[in-house]
């Protein structure tokens, strides 16, 4: 009987061992992926932020502050004249 209780003990170990490894490995599997995505995720912001700081070197400083001006805040020079097409 004593013999019996050691091998179902040995066993329900092994079987608990096996279990925590296996989850275990699925755990590892899963940071692995989720790295993976980051690291996909900086490599995709490095490339925007390279794309626009190329854009802005391009660009003469003062000329870019006039088209931002000009674009998106609808300033003007003071003596310039503006045209506004109202058919559009």
């Amino acid at each position: 009987m004593k013999k019996v209780f050691i091998r179902l003990l040995l066993f329900l170990i092994t079987v608990y061992i096996l279990y925590t490894f296996v989850s275990q490995k699925k755990m590892l599997n899963s940071y692995a992926a989720e790295k993976n995505e980051y690291q996909n995720q900086i490599e995709e912001a490095k490339k925007e932020q390279n794309e626009l700081s190329e854009e802005l070197q391009n660009l003469n400083s003062t000329e870019y502050i006039e088209g931002v001006a000009r674009d998106k805040l609808d300033m003007y020079l003071p003596n310039e004249k503006v045209f506004v097409d109202m058919g559009k």
